[in-house]
């Protein structure tokens, strides 16, 4: 009897001093909430319990892919301060011997500021052709080129702006469906929709030179660029940064306000250090700052489109272009009988 109660305890003892092996279960994150939201320059308290009081060689925070601080402490203060908006995944890696697990949880970080809100004032009616599925739209050297859509029906188009009539045109293969466009360089940059690719045009002949591939972004949707970077949209909450040579995705940013996250940007246009998109199916464009995300401005576009030939194939605003000779925007939709030249007004 003796005997065994000394096995037993020194089986109690040899248990109580074993060392707890790092595995999934070990830790579990209790702050922050998966998707919570935070205002930019907020401090986010990262916490986990360590269920097993596992003994760890160090802990490594992450903030998307870049590495913070390396500690021992199963808390640590996240700093949103110099962060974009947007989605952010705040990550640990615990380390034990040849161990390692990560822990991570996303949070939404919104804009400091509400936005500020315009409207529009119409300064001009242009005829468009109500057949023109318009993705993307571009002023360039004082001349309108379109970029139209659906399959069968796409194609890339110079435009006389006063009386809306094609001046140059080329169709794309039945099989693309065509999106919206930029000009850099004496090239016409135009995006399609859900193959995967993209073409660069020479400007003056519409001779197609080469064509180029999505690597991250899932969809093209929108460009525009500030005469040394290209930037995309993709239908999300999404801009992209591309290379103008490679064509190849850079960076990306995410689009929020002070409420919510932004999605289905859709035509874009670079103006003085600005990005401006139309989101998808609403009335209404955003104005966005390229380094950080954040939306500094609304633009409430509805009645517009109830100005135009109201017919069955009718569809959504889409197509911004600006002349900087004027100042002016330049605004339709897809299958809009007409073109308006507006600005915008507090």
């Amino acid at each position: 009897m003796k005997k065994n109660i000394l096995l037993l305890l020194s089986i109690v003892l040899f248990a109580s001093c074993k060392e707890e092996v790092l595995n999934k279960r070990s830790f579990k994150v209790t702050s922050p909430s998966h998707n919570q939201k935070f205002k930019q320059g907020s401090t986010v308290t990262f916490q986990m319990e360590n269920k097993k009081n596992v003994k760890a060689d160090s802990i490594v925070y992450y903030i998307d892919n870049t590495r913070i601080k390396k500690t021992n402490a199963t808390t640590f203060d996240f700093s949103l301060d110099n962060e974009n908006v947007g989605l952010h995944n705040l990550k640990a890696k615990v380390y034990q011997k040849d161990k390692m697990i990560a822990f991570a949880v996303a949070v939404i970080e919104l804009a400091r500021n509400k936005p500020e809100l315009y409207t529009y004032k119409i300064i001009k009616e242009y005829p468009h052709d109500r057949y023109a599925y318009t993705q993307g739209l571009e002023f360039h050297d004082g001349v309108l080129y379109e970029s139209t859509g659906e399959r069968g029906q796409s194609t890339l188009r110079k435009v006389n702006l006063t009386d809306g009539k094609v001046l140059q045109k080329i169709a794309l293969d039945d099989k693309y469906f065509g999106e919206g466009i930029t000009i850099l360089n004496d090239k016409i940059y135009q995006l399609t929709w859900q193959s995967g690719i993209g073409f660069v045009y020479d400007k003056a002949t519409f001779k197609q030179e080469k064509t180029f591939n999505y690597k991250y972004s899932t969809e093209g949707w929108g460009l525009c660029n500030d005469g040394a970077n290209i930037y995309k949209s993709d239908g999300t909450n999404a801009i992209w940064t591309l290379d103008p040579n490679t064509l190849e995705e850079k960076s990306m940013i995410s689009v929020a306000t002070d409420a919510a996250i932004v999605p289905r940007l859709n035509e874009l246009e670079w103006v003085d250090g600005k990005i401006y998109a139309n989101v998808y199916q609403k009335d209404a464009m955003v104005v966005v700052d390229p380094k950080t995300g954040t939306v500094e401005k609304v633009l409430n576009m509805q009645g517009l489109k109830a100005k135009v030939l109201q017919h069955n194939q009718l569809d959504v605003l889409n197509g911004i272009a600006y002349n900087p000779e004027n100042k002016h925007f330049y605004i339709t939709g897809k299958n809009w009988s007409k073109l308006f030249e507006v600005e915008f007004v507090k």
